[in-house]
């Protein structure tokens, strides 16, 4: 299963890229797991992610239509 994946600030600069595919994975604890190994810089960042623009649990499933979001902490004004 691919998975289109969009990366918003920092996070995109640590994977060098704001939009990629990425497969094998069905389920965000998977989904992190397989990013925070092809991307080191990910590992003990504090980033959530999103499922059709929604913040996901640990173990939220993922399905191959999924909107998949990386998001970095935010900060308000």
């Amino acid at each position: 299963m691919e998975l289109k994946i969009i990366a918003f600030g920092k996070i995109a600069d640590i994977t060098a890229g704001k939009e990629w595919q990425v497969a094998g994975a069905a389920t965000t604890a998977q989904l992190r797991e397989q990013l925070e190994s092809q991307f080191p810089g990910l590992r003990g960042m504090t980033y959530q992610i999103a499922v059709d623009k929604k913040i996901a649990a640990t173990d939220t499933p993922i399905f191959p239509q999924s909107e998949v979001a990386l998001l970095p902490p935010f900060s308000g004004g």
